[in-house]
């Protein structure tokens, strides 16, 4: 008997060999899509944004805008397209103000291509992020709806015991008029007049509530001024954990007079627009370790700092009409007691961690350390003086070193717990 082919076995192999082909396509074209992302970082994002216009305009969906070949020309050498008399460079020269876009030669064909193919993703829709306020709310509310669950049910079983024990009393009642008993009175003393005549018991207790007052009373007033894990809300949401944690910021890039200051000073809304200006929306990935802020709260706490300047960003220009912000002080100490940043930062070398903990952790600021006379003369007797590339103490620390017998001074025996120094 003759055979039959398969027939249906060349088709299943062609549709097999289509699938591989669309899923390395795929894979292909977000592995450019991933290294045109950190080439745009690299190169372009100083001066373009993806959905708004920048130094230069914005670049999402450029490829449909231009052709793909001259735009290969215009990022590796605008400035000579420029000089040639190219009609579309010319415009987009005067368009933006006659500024000239640097030239990028090391830029391979294929680094354009995987930037241009970053550049061509649709713009993602915004997503509500896991434990955002919405559904924090909602857990909210489901608490108080267990809360009043468990408050209603403990009213039931209150009633069914006190309807229970009027029931009992009933009964106990009767069985007395049907066996004719008669109740005994008892006469008693009222516990708080037996109290009263009972002069140990009274002196005993006056004692003890004197003491027990006092400790709780010098408890209470230790703590006037103290204001360990203060966390106020500011007027425009500044995340410690994104800027000094995430993008790494030097605490004192933002506090530049701790280094030659007492103070270390509210930095100026100058020093935010140096990188606010190219950026104007939240670059960050929505919903990770950020709690219950998505990137359109960040976006509009961008928008507030450029109300505060009076900043434009579609123009990109200043329009003269500012707003002060009213920042809330959170670290404030006595005015009795002198403290200088200049002297622990740049002359003892500690790091701002030391005092405020983990800046880089917190989303909202808040006080780390309690800031107490206590809590500094704690740190002056337990810390050692560094002296490592440090001629301030030099002289000084080889004489009192001798004096003390030892080879590494704290500060308290370099005369950090005398009065003068912090009480002038």
């Amino acid at each position: 008997m003759k055979k039959v082919g398969n027939h249906n076995s060349f088709s299943k192999i062609l549709f097999f060999c289509l699938a591989v082909m669309f899923s390395f396509s795929v894979s292909s074209f977000a592995q450019d899509a991933a290294k045109g992302k950190e080439l745009f970082n690299s190169n372009c994002a100083a001066c373009h944004k993806l959905d708004g216009n920048s130094t230069g305009p914005a670049l999402r969906g450029v490829v449909e805008r231009h052709d793909t070949q001259w735009l290969h020309k215009w990022i590796k050498s605008s400035s000579s397209m420029i000089k040639s008399g190219d009609a579309a460079a010319v415009k987009l020269f005067e368009e933006w103000n006659k500024v000239v876009m640097n030239d990028f030669p090391a830029l391979s064909d294929e680094d354009i291509d995987n930037i241009l193919a970053y550049t061509s993703q649709p713009k993602a829709e915004p997503t509500v992020v896991a434990g955002g306020p919405t559904s924090a709310s909602n857990s909210g509310a489901s608490g108080d709806v267990n809360n009043m669950v468990v408050l209603g049910a403990l009213f039931v079983v209150l009633v069914l015991l006190v309807t229970m024990l009027y029931f009992v009393k009933r009964v106990l009642n009767k069985i007395v008029e049907v066996n004719g008993l008669t109740p005994e009175v008892r006469q008693t003393t009222p516990i708080w007049k037996a109290f009263v005549k009972n002069q140990f018991l009274v002196i005993l207790s006056t004692i003890v509530l004197v003491l027990v007052g006092s400790y709780f009373a010098f408890g209470f007033m230790m703590q006037v001024g103290v204001d360990k894990g203060y966390e106020p809300v500011q007027p425009i949401h500044f995340s410690h954990k994104i800027h000094a944690g995430d993008n790494g910021i030097d605490c004192k890039y933002c506090h530049s007079a701790a280094r030659s200051s007492k103070t270390s000073g509210i930095p100026s809304l100058n020093v935010c627009m140096n990188c606010h200006k190219s950026i104007s929306e939240f670059q960050g990935d929505a919903g990770t370790d950020y709690g219950t802020y998505t990137p359109e709260f960040y976006t509009a706490e961008i928008q507030k700092l450029y109300d505060a300047v009076g900043w434009d960003p579609s123009a990109q220009a200043y329009t003269g009409e500012e707003k002060p912000v009213k920042w809330v002080r959170i670290h404030n100490l006595p005015d009795f007691a002198y403290y200088n940043h200049s002297q622990h930062v740049n002359v003892a070398g500690l790091e701002c961690q030391t005092c405020h903990g983990p800046v880089e952790e917190m989303e909202i600021m808040r006080q780390h350390a309690p800031l107490t006379m206590g809590w500094c003369i704690d740190c002056h007797r337990t810390t050692d003086v560094k002296m490592e590339n440090n001629e301030y103490y030099a002289k000084i620390h080889e004489e009192l070193s001798k004096k003390y017998g030892v080879e590494k001074l704290t500060v308290a025996q370099m005369g950090g717990l005398e009065c003068g120094k912090c009480h002038y």
